[in-house]
């Protein structure tokens, strides 16, 4: 089974623009990115999708694979189809550019499940606790059948507790994604949901057209960097665990 990862880099960012270039100690950010991927041994590949000429040079200039793709993609998912379309592969993972920190251990999870056959897509997911993380709905969560298949994704708070139930537990996903090559490029083929239009989850195109997602729960919780404020948190963790 060949395994590849790619990784969606886009200079432009409402929040943080050209974060992808943001140094954090001495590298910035799409290189912690590209660097922990290969770390993990897991890939037969690693690349990294990009619309823009800055961050293909810097790639480059570190020693990485990169392509250049449209402008126009409206998601991740997209950009990574241009990319493996013409790659012999059987899983295409999608790992976000935006996470400096990720390990093995999440990666290899989304990998295991692929020896089901039947699994055609795969994603994380991770228990959340507090109440007020349950409530934001920057945290999209998940609810999931007795295969660990979602059901349903949303910035809501799902299932809503009606009744006090025990053992009730409420999962945030992690949107790090791993499909079969051939469900991708179906995927990206699909017309936007009215469902993914509402909640702005490009992942409920798939519950609409009956592709299953089996999710994998995993402690990892994703450090993503969306804001300046992140980024000084990742500077003051790098700092602090560089010997």
């Amino acid at each position: 089974m060949i395994k590849i990862a790619v990784i969606p880099s886009r200079y432009a960012s409402t929040r943080l623009n050209a974060k992808p270039l943001a140094m954090i100690g001495d590298k910035c950010l799409i290189q912690r990115v590209y660097e922990a991927v290969k770390q993990t041994e897991l890939f037969d590949q690693v690349i990294v999708a990009t619309d823009h000429q800055a961050i293909y040079d810097e790639v480059k200039r570190f020693g990485g694979e990169v392509v250049m793709t449209s402008e126009h993609h409206q998601s991740g998912s997209d950009r990574i189809a241009e990319v493996c379309r013409h790659i012999d592969c059987d899983i295409v993972v999608n790992v976000q550019g935006d996470e400096p920190f990720v390990t093995r251990e999440p990666l290899e999870a989304l990998l295991n499940v692929f020896t089901d056959s039947q699994v055609e897509v795969a994603s994380l997911m991770h228990q959340l606790d507090n109440k007020e993380e349950i409530a934001n709905p920057n945290n999209v969560k998940v609810i999931v059948n007795q295969k660990s298949d979602a059901i349903y994704f949303s910035r809501s708070v799902i299932p809503y507790q009606r009744n006090q139930v025990k053992g009730l537990k409420y999962y945030k996903h992690i949107g790090v994604y791993a499909y079969q090559k051939e469900t991708l490029m179906k995927y990206v083929q699909m017309p936007q949901s009215l469902l993914e239009k509402t909640e702005s989850l490009e992942q409920l195109r798939l519950i609409d057209n009956g592709i299953s997602v089996r999710m994998v729960e995993s402690q990892y919780q994703a450090i993503g960097i969306d804001t300046t404020e992140d980024l000084e948190k990742a500077r003051e963790y790098v700092k602090a665990n560089t010997l």
